[in-house]
Parts: C-alpha cells; sequence; structure tokens
C-alpha cells in the first residue's frame, strides 16, 4: 500500500516537472494569434480522444481577444449530420503564450501553452489537462488553410511524441467542407 502510494505521488510530480518542460513561444504577439484556424492535428492519451478518435474531421476555430486582453476560442465541428459550436475563454496568465481554461461540463483545468508559431501559417499548441479521474495531454496543430507542409506535420508528431504520446495517440484530422463555412 505504501509503496503504491509512493508510486503514485511520484508519478503526479513527475507529470508536473514534465509540464513545467513544455516551451512557450518566444516574444509571443497575441494579437498576430487572433482570426480563423483550421484544426489539422489533435494527439492526446485522455480517454474520450481514444473513444471518439474515428469519429474526428477537421474543424474551425476562430481566436479574438476580449476586451480585458483574454482570449475567445469559438470552434465549430462536424457531429453527425450537425455542426456543433463550442466557446471558450483562455485567460491568460503571466508568461506572455500561456493561458488557463476551466470546464464546468466536464470538471477540468487546463493550463495551455501556445508553443510554437508563425502565426501566418501554423500554430502548435500544447494542453496539460487535470481532472479528478488524472491528467492528461492534447497537443493541437492549427494552420491558417486546410493543408500543411509535411515538415509541419512531422514537427506536429515529433512534439506530440516528446510530450509522450504514442503514435495510435496522434491523429491528422481528415479533412471535410462540412461546418467550415459556418465559422465565418
Amino acid at each position: 500500500m505504501q509503496g503504491t502510494l509512493l508510486g503514485v505521488l511520484g508519478l503526479a510530480l513527475l507529470g508536473a516537472l514534465h509540464a513545467q518542460d513544455i516551451p512557450v513561444q518566444a516574444d509571443f504577439q497575441q494579437d498576430k494569434l487572433t482570426g480563423r484556424w483550421y484544426s489539422i492535428g489533435l494527439a492526446s492519451n485522455s480517454n474520450w480522444f481514444k473513444e471518439k478518435r474515428h469519429l474526428m474531421k477537421m474543424c474551425t476555430t476562430i481566436i479574438s481577444t476580449t476586451s480585458d486582453g483574454n482570449l475567445e476560442v469559438t470552434s465549430t465541428y462536424p457531429k453527425g449530420d450537425q455542426c456543433v459550436t463550442r466557446n471558450s475563454l483562455y485567460t491568460k496568465m503571466e508568461q506572455p503564450g500561456r493561458f488557463s481554461y476551466s470546464s464546468p461540463r466536464w470538471g477540468s483545468k487546463h493550463d495551455i501553452r501556445v508553443v510554437e508559431t508563425n502565426y501566418e501559417e501554423y500554430a502548435l499548441v500544447a494542453t496539460q489537462i487535470s481532472k479528478s479521474t488524472g491528467p492528461s495531454t492534447m497537443v493541437l496543430l492549427y494552420s491558417r488553410t486546410k493543408e500543411l507542409s509535411p515538415e509541419r506535420l512531422e514537427r506536429f508528431t515529433q512534439f506530440s511524441r516528446e510530450q509522450g504520446l504514442t503514435d495510435d495517440e496522434i491523429l491528422i484530422l481528415p479533412q471535410t467542407d462540412k461546418c467550415m463555412a459556418d465559422a465565418a
């Protein structure tokens, strides 16, 4: 029992230390991140991802800045024969390029970091999620267009692996035209 408790505490500490290793874009410029993005890649070790992976498709995300400097993130994605829109408020943290988000619906807290972006082509975003069922990691690859170079896709895959995600937890989202016009 005591060994198990120490093992769990050790894993929790290792997870916390690993979260500190996730870089944030140098000289992050929040205003350049705003606008329309397409979700090109998604990687996660969460249970919901494993259950829904086969249903996921590319979606559109609109990022805008609120009057108090936070980010309003609106994603529209196909779900069955409908388009679903989800709004999230990312609260800026002291470090530029780092945000927090709490989901009352899922009882989770998210530590979101813009890892790297050139603002005009792609953005790589990593999220550490804390939930009562345990921690998980999510990596998103956004693009200003529906396609990205093989080098950007490989960078996403490589970074996801560096976060401890396996190949079956990494997905390049299938393209779709469904729900894309709704997010204009």
